[in-house]
């Protein structure tokens, strides 16, 4: 039985069909991030360069509503409403669930601090040990496979029980042997390895919205 996400997949596949290859994989991939959101666990996301920004923009379409609403609880609703009549429209008519992530590119005092005092390519691997947990992922996107920032944090993330979704392009590098899934999209010339990466985490967005926050 396909899973209510491969709804979406077929949809990535009917407009980009060069993407079926990773059909099977990209369908695991959802799959294990609904069972860590379920689990309250955290999805941390990181990357270099453009896979940086991608790692931004993952974030930005998880924490808010994507193209659906996500209705704040009738338990919240009221706590709210008692809490704060002042402030409660305001409040409910702007306020969404979010899915939780992190993007390991968004701490700049942080990143700065670290890569002065410590070791610049260890710095994903830091936060993965600060923020991660077993049972949470981490998305480490390298058009390269082989970036030693993400590579370090993904070998931080096996270490203490966070499963590892690697997303690629065609050869997957090194970040490919340290995968629990590799999402390895089938191009690579870096420009066009990034333009298969959005659509790609733009349908897991879909997928885990409509999981959550779907009829």
């Amino acid at each position: 039985m396909k899973s209510k996400s491969h709804f979406y997949i077929e949809h990535l596949v009917e407009r980009y069909p060069k993407l079926e290859q990773i059909e099977t994989v990209l369908d695991q991939a959802i799959e294990v991030l609904i069972e860590s959101i379920k689990e309250q666990g955290t999805i941390l996301i990181c990357g270099n360069g453009g896979s940086a920004a991608d790692s931004d923009h993952i974030v930005g379409e998880l924490m808010k509503g994507f193209i659906l609403k996500r209705q704040i609880s009738s338990e919240l609703v009221n706590i709210l409403k008692n809490d704060y009549p002042n402030d409660f429209e305001y409040l409910y008519n702007n306020l969404q669930y979010g899915i939780r992530s992190i993007s390991l590119m968004s701490h700049n005092a942080l990143v700065s601090a670290f890569s002065n005092d410590k070791a610049p390519d260890l710095i994903f691997a830091q936060q993965v040990l600060g923020y991660g947990k077993s049972g949470d992922v981490l998305l480490a996107i390298s058009t390269s496979g082989n970036s030693k920032n993400v590579i370090h944090a993904a070998q931080v993330a096996r270490a203490v029980g966070i499963k590892v979704i690697a997303l690629t392009g065609n050869s997957g590098g090194k970040l490919g042997t340290l995968s629990d899934i590799l999402i390895n999209v089938p191009e690579t010339e870096t420009y066009k390895i990034q333009e298969y990466h959005l659509p790609v985490y733009h349908t897991i967005c879909l997928a885990l919205e409509n999981e959550f926050f779907g009829e």
